[in-house]
């Protein structure tokens, strides 16, 4: 299985919807639909079912950058600390 990566535009910015498993192979396509937002960034995590290490340090860094991650899993909550 691979990745969706689905943009909703809103009025203060973008939520960017995951499904599937985030490999390194989908990580220039989550930094484009994050980057190509003006105003704040959430990246919806419930549908997410697994992610390899350059989707989890993906993930860590937009979220440095100002993401707000929702729908995270409790094995992620785990993993990421908090967030």
């Amino acid at each position: 299985m691979v990745c969706r990566i689905q943009i909703v535009q809103e009025p203060e910015g973008c939520t960017v919807h995951l499904a599937g498993r985030l490999t390194a192979a989908d990580v220039t396509d989550l930094y484009r639909a994050c980057g190509d937002s003006s105003g704040s960034v959430r990246i919806d995590l419930t549908d997410l079912l697994s992610l390899d290490a350059a989707g989890f340090d993906a993930l860590q860094r937009l979220t440095k950058g100002g993401a707000e991650l929702i729908g995270v899993a409790q094995y992620l909550r785990h993993k990421m600390g908090p967030l």
